[in-house]
């Protein structure tokens, strides 16, 4: 073995056994640049629920105006591995300065926006930098902090997300209600740029921060990612526009998208097991097969995907119910959900503690699944009045504990059932699964919310009043009005029902999690340190065979 591989072998051993050496200032600054990019792309996700009512009275499409919210969502879905992967190839510091200078332009551009389509262009760029800035959060946080401090990301997670969360319906319902909903949009740039800097200032210099080797651009999983891309934005469009579209089930309109984006996933499984057997050390996979494999990790995965179906359901469709329903404003509707919102930044931060001091990640997430079951359940009962049932808030309580109790647990656990070489990826899939299940479940709402309108107000009013609802209303009669109410408060119960059964299955999917020796996150922590030093001296080994193996051929064809 030559002298620089011996250097090499010796590197990481000291990366991966000793803590970084960074400055604190240096880690506070970094820091809060992760978690204001991991704020502002989530706030992103759902500050637009409240004015959406608005924005699609301005444009004048009611009828597709959730593609504003499933734009963003699917390009944080189909780009949050991608990310992940690039990050290895680029380096952290280029992919996240590349995800936050993307995030911003674009911001921009839906604010400036004329037309819906103009918007919902504007959306998906916006939506692939906020996907860089979710993902590679949870990337490089593990990389930058001491050892003994990494369990702290997941309750950091939690409270950023409440944050977030909290934020953005109260924000969307003020900043549409006072001005308009351009600043939505526009607001992000002036927000972004000092964080930005502060990032680009503070980043580790080479000796600060752990090594890790970049892969070259022809390792990028371009197969992969272009099947999840394809998967994931076909079986969500199949609901979203068989929604838009009268008796469209039975159609190529809703089959087609869907028996396509079905077996682009059955393709990406087939073609990543190919790749972690034929080919792995030429690719950078989008979904390692030994990832797969690991029975604890896919629970994580499955509990992820059903819980984020009706959260983000949730999220999207109270705010538009208190507007049609019961007739509030976009700011009262975005501080009606303060209750679900405010209890995920107290279960988050909570399950994150609880789970640094002693593994009770199975028993966190059951009960945190079996919440989220009862406040659907519950929330599905409201009836249709005027005025805000005092219940409502309650019932709210249940779903944001639930879900708070589940987010930070399942980004623990995930970086624990992993090798230290796929955190990146593994972290990605997590985030991606999430967006997905909300994704399908705004798209589902629609679904149900325009079948539930066409079969209840045929007759009672025309399309093009549905379209505009907010000025059409002006003119509407009360039994008109009703008829109106009455429809938006079914189509909500419906699909609050449908979140109910699939937090049941969430609750079913955690017991996939579940073991008999629950493992300590110290412990856990240093078998995989070890288990990194023995990758990487085996691979040392081999590569200074094969180097030895061509001198040896030259020499002999020399000769």
């Amino acid at each position: 073995m030559t002298m620089v591989e011996e250097g090499e072998m010796a590197h990481s051993h000291s990366t991966l056994s000793d803590d970084p050496v960074l400055p604190q200032w240096r880690l506070i600054c970094i820091g809060f640049s992760l978690a204001f990019g991991l704020f502002i792309s989530l706030l992103d996700t759902t500050i637009v629920a409240t004015a959406l009512y608005t924005i699609g009275a301005d444009l004048k499409s009611f009828n597709q105006i959730n593609w504003v919210a499933l734009a963003y969502t699917l390009a944080y879905l189909g780009c949050a591995v991608i990310f992940a992967r690039l990050a290895d190839i680029t380096g952290r510091r280029n992919a996240y300065i590349a995800a936050f200078l993307i995030f911003f332009a674009f911001s921009l551009g839906c604010g400036f926006a004329q037309t819906l389509n103009q918007l919902i262009v504007c959306r998906v760029l916006q939506g692939i930098g906020g996907s860089g800035l979710y993902s590679l959060t949870f990337v490089i946080f593990p990389e930058i902090l001491p050892p003994s401090k990494v369990q702290m990301i997941g309750a950091m997670a939690g409270a950023v997300v409440a944050i977030a969360g909290i934020l953005g319906p109260v924000l969307g319902g003020i900043i549409t209600h006072y001005t308009t909903w351009r600043w939505i949009f526009w607001i992000n740039a002036p927000m972004g740029i000092g964080p930005l800097i502060l990032f680009i200032i503070a980043w580790p210099k080479p000796h600060q921060i752990r090594h890790i080797p970049l892969r070259s651009i022809r390792e990028l999983d371009v197969i992969g990612a272009l099947l999840i891309i394809a998967a994931s934005v076909l079986v969500v469009f199949s609901f979203q526009g068989a929604g838009l579209q009268p008796d469209s089930w039975h159609t190529a309109l809703f089959i087609a998208p869907l028996t396509i984006g079905c077996l682009c996933y059955i393709a990406l499984f087939i073609w990543e097991i190919l790749v972690s057997r034929f080919w792995e050390d030429s690719f950078a996979t989008m979904f390692p097969l030994r990832l797969m494999k690991r029975r604890v990790y896919m629970g994580y995965v499955l509990t992820t995907l059903l819980g984020g179906f009706p959260y983000f359901l949730i999220i999207y469709t109270l705010p538009l119910r208190l507007q049609v329903v019961n007739d509030k404003s976009q700011l009262i509707a975005g501080v009606a959900l303060l209750p679900m919102i405010g209890s995920v930044a107290v279960a988050s931060t909570l399950a994150g503690i609880i789970n640094t001091r002693k593994s009770y990640i199975f028993p966190t997430l059951l009960i945190g699944s079996l919440l989220m079951v009862i406040g659907a359940a519950t929330l599905s009962t409201l009836d249709n009045v005027l005025e805000i049932e005092p219940k409502m808030y309650g019932f709210q309580v249940f779903m944001g504990l639930g879900f708070g109790l589940t987010v930070s647990t399942v980004s623990l656990g995930g970086a624990l059932e992993c090798e230290l070489r796929d955190n990146t990826v593994a972290q990605g899939i997590i985030a991606q699964v999430r967006v997905l299940g909300g994704s399908i479940g705004i798209a589902a709402a629609t679904a149900i919310q325009s079948v539930t309108q066409r079969r209840d107000l045929s007759g009672i009013i025309t399309e093009q009043q549905l379209a505009s609802l907010q000025d059409s209303a002006k003119n509407m009669t009360p039994e008109q009005l009703f008829a109106v109410r009455k429809a938006y408060s079914d189509s909500f119960s419906l699909s609050l029902k449908v979140c109910a059964a699939l937090a049941g299955a969430g609750a079913l999917a955690t017991f996939m999690t579940w073991q008999r020796r629950p493992v300590d996150f110290h412990i856990r922590r240093e078998e995989q340190a070890r288990e990194e030093r023995e990758r990487l001296e085996k691979e040392g080994l081999t590569r200074a065979r094969i180097d030895a193996d061509e001198v040896s051929e030259k020499g002999k064809v020399a000769s």
